[in-house]
């Protein structure tokens, strides 16, 4: 069963999207450009220049964390500090809120 997408959430390219997908076993997260329909950075479990890092996560909690961290770290290189938060229809906790956190600790503003 599908999601449809009932929130109105739009980035501009002043202040982009940031969206958060999450699965059983993976989570995702990309900064999106609506207006130039772009995206400006994207991280997951299974990126290359994560997977060292996150494989010593102890929970998938942690590891949400980590990737959160290294995405605004990626961000704010791009000079992206403000962000939309987009969090999916997913309940803000757990994962997804660990994945904020990580966000905000790696420079974005939200």
């Amino acid at each position: 069963m599908r999601r449809k997408r009932k929130s109105g959430i739009l980035g501009s390219t002043e202040k982009p999207r940031l969206v958060v997908f999450r699965s059983l076993k993976y989570i995702y997260g990309q900064i999106i450009d609506d207006s130039n329909h772009k995206v400006l950075a994207s991280i997951s479990n299974l990126s290359k220049s994560a997977v060292s890092e996150v494989k010593k996560a102890k929970s998938k909690t942690e590891a949400s964390k980590l990737l959160g961290k290294f995405l605004g770290e990626q961000a704010v290189k791009s000079k992206i500090n403000k962000v939309v938060f987009d969090r999916n229809g997913f309940v803000y906790q757990g994962r997804i809120k660990a994945f904020a956190e990580g966000a905000r600790e790696g420079g974005l503003k939200f």
